[in-house]
This record gives C-alpha cells, sequence and structure tokens, in this order.
C-alpha cells in the first residue's frame, strides 16, 4: 500500500482540533515520505501575497483551428476515440498528448470545445513531463491562473492541486452537507475565468473519487425558450469571499494569497469560439442575480441550481484510471468531485492546469455587465 501524508504540522492540526483560526507561517510544507513518486508535486502553502489580476487580451487557440482544413488531425492516429455521451465528452487512446505540436494543441482545443469534455488514457509520458513542461502546455491556451487559496507544488504557484488522503484533507469540503457534490465552473469568480482545463490525478482510491461533468449548453436547451430569453437579460454577482474565509479559518492550508473579488457575468454566456450558449451559474460561487429583490434572484437561482443538481441526461462521469488526463471547457460546463472513499485508507491527488479564458461573453448582445 502507497504511504500516506502526514498532517501538515502538530500546531496546524491542534488549532484544527480546537476550531481555531490557523497562524500564518512563512510557509505550511506537507511533509511525505520519500518514497512517495509525485512527492515533488504535493500541497505547499507559501505566504507570498499577490496583486489583484491585471486584464489581459486573451485570444482562444481554438480560433486557429478553425482556418485548418483538417480540424481533427490530432486523432487521426488514435486507435480508439468513443463518445461517453450524445451531448458532453469523449474519450480517447492511442494519442499522445505530450506529443502534440502547436498545431495539435490547438485543434485540442477547438475539439474541447466542441465536446466540453475530452479524456485521455495512457498518458503516463505527459504526467512524467513535470512542472516545466506544465507550464509551456498551459501557456499555449492562455495566461496560467495562480489560486488564491489552494496549495501548489513548491516553487509552482500556476498550479491547483487537490488532497485528500486517511487524515488531511486540503480540499474545499462542506463537512456538514449531506453531499459532497458541490457542482461549479472553475474560479468563476474572476474576471477572467478560465477557459480549457487540465486536470489528471497522481494518485487515486481504487474505487471512488469519480469526477462528474455536466453540460450547460445541454441545460440551457432544456429550458423553454421564452425563459431562456428572459435568463439571457440577467447578470449575476460570482463571489470569491466564501472560499477565501473557509481559509482564513483555518481550513484548506489557511493560506489566503490574493484578496477575494467578485465581479459580474452573464447569466446566459456565448462560447467565442463555437458561439454556443450555455448556462452561466453555480451554486459555489455564483451568489444573486443583480437588479433583482432577494426572493425572486433566489427563486431563479435555486431552479437552475435543482435543474443542473437533477439533470442526469446532460452530465458525464469519469471513473479515473492510472495516466489519465482530462480536458475540459470550463465556459460551458460544470463538475464536481465525489468525496465517496472517505472511510478508506486512500490518497486522492490530483493538479490542475488553469488557463485564464476571456471575460464572459454575453448571450444577448450589448448586455451591460457593470453592477
Amino acid at each position: 500500500m502507497s504511504t500516506t501524508v502526514t498532517e501538515v504540522t502538530s500546531e496546524l492540526s491542534t488549532l484544527r482540533l480546537r476550531g481555531e483560526t490557523a497562524p500564518a507561517p512563512e510557509s505550511i510544507p506537507v511533509k511525505v515520505e520519500e518514497e512517495y513518486r509525485y512527492a515533488h508535486l504535493l500541497p505547499y502553502f507559501s505566504d507570498t501575497k499577490y496583486p489583484p489580476l491585471e486584464p489581459y487580451e486573451h485570444v482562444d487557440p481554438g480560433f486557429r483551428a478553425l482556418k485548418l482544413e483538417n480540424q481533427r488531425a490530432f486523432l487521426d492516429g488514435a486507435s480508439s476515440v468513443t463518445e461517453i455521451t450524445p451531448n458532453l465528452g469523449t474519450e480517447v487512446r492511442g494519442v499522445s498528448l505530450a506529443a502534440l505540436d502547436a498545431n495539435g494543441r490547438d485543434q485540442l482545443a477547438l475539439e474541447v470545445a466542441r465536446r466540453g469534455l475530452v479524456v485521455f488514457r495512457d498518458q503516463q509520458d505527459f504526467i512524467d513531463s513535470g512542472p516545466e513542461f506544465y507550464l509551456g502546455w498551459g501557456r499555449h491556451f492562455g495566461r496560467l491562473h495562480v489560486h488564491p487559496t489552494s496549495g501548489h507544488p513548491k516553487g509552482y504557484p500556476e498550479f491547483h492541486l487537490v488532497y485528500r488522503d486517511a487524515k488531511s484533507t486540503f480540499n474545499f469540503e462542506v463537512d456538514e452537507s449531506i453531499t459532497s457534490t458541490i457542482w461549479h465552473s472553475d474560479v468563476s469568480y474572476e474576471l477572467q475565468p478560465p477557459s480549457l482545463t487540465t486536470f489528471f490525478l497522481l494518485s487515486s482510491p481504487e474505487s471512488g473519487g469519480d469526477t462528474l461533468f455536466t453540460s450547460q449548453v445541454s441545460a440551457l436547451k432544456k429550458l423553454s425558450p421564452t425563459f431562456v430569453a428572459f435568463l439571457k437579460t440577467l447578470k449575476a454577482v460570482h463571489s470569491g469571499v466564501e472560499q477565501a474565509d473557509f481559509s482564513r479559518a483555518g481550513r484548506r492550508g489557511g493560506i489566503v494569497r490574493r484578496d477575494p473579488v467578485e465581479n459580474i457575468h452573464p447569466v446566459v454566456r456565448r462560447h467565442p469560439v463555437t458561439g454556443e450558449e450555455a448556462l452561466y451559474v453555480n451554486k459555489q460561487f455564483t451568489r444573486r442575480i443583480v437588479g433583482l429583490k432577494r426572493e425572486e434572484s433566489d427563486t431563479i437561482l435555486r431552479f437552475l441550481y435543482d435543474h443542473i443538481d437533477k439533470s442526469a441526461d446532460n452530465q458525464a462521469r469519469v471513473k479515473w484510471a492510472p495516466n489519465t488526463v482530462v480536458l475540459w471547457d470550463n465556459r460551458i460546463t460544470a463538475h464536481s468531485a465525489t468525496v465517496d472513499f472517505k472511510e478508506r485508507d486512500a490518497r486522492r491527488h490530483g493538479a490542475r492546469i488553469t488557463p485564464q479564458g476571456e471575460r464572459p461573453v454575453p448571450a444577448l448582445e450589448g448586455l451591460d455587465l457593470s453592477p
């Protein structure tokens, strides 16, 4: 059995037991026994402070792929290309992500935009290429996001890590909930939330810990045209305050490196490359609809969250296997981990490469996104 990660420090452990706030030390390293193969990618919680993110011009690489005669040439050598569901997700075998050239990466971005989710098996070369390779990979698709509260490999704040074992967790988890399912679009509170996202597990339970995905394009299409027309006129506040407060309370490593922000996004957004329209709200970060009274906003958001939760015909489930790399378009999908392995002596350790995209484009042309 693989070794397990110990508690961060005895002091932090004691504080957690007492329910007190963790101190802000210079750094909070995660201790680990040396034989763990991916010890260099374990969560590290530097207290380095970062300034607010500045806007930048994002050009989606999928636009370049649209100009190619064969927009799916990177799949020509695949041994299998299988739809996971009709509306969301494709599984690919026989293609090495690590070997893709610039054209292949552009085509990949377009394919993920069209399918929402693409799962690549047998990608040990990619996973073992290391952080410097991950930097180059991610930057092809956009400016890399530095998460304000999560752990990252030491020296590489551009990579977001998820981590749980039998003794500790460094994830955003709501213990008092009856379910671990929290549908969300990553850091949607940013002015320019992520676009194409790459994620892989370095260690996973023998069973459990699957990731659920849902198509926000399909979710929108299920609604009546009259209601969709109304939703297009709406904009909502997305907030990172609760996530920051969670860390400030001493959980998830107890670090907040950048002050939390709130931004206003359209309730229905348009994909810049495909033109598809997608619902853009999520229970984790969306707080209220601008211009509506509280009861009106709450009623609409509860309805939309319930729709997202229950629409299994819009969803796909990724069962992890060693050397799997998953890519999704964060603009048109939502996802959730499933923490169904908590009672087992198992480790789930993953890394996310998160390029930022454009500021969400409203499906309703001319929608004013000011407060």
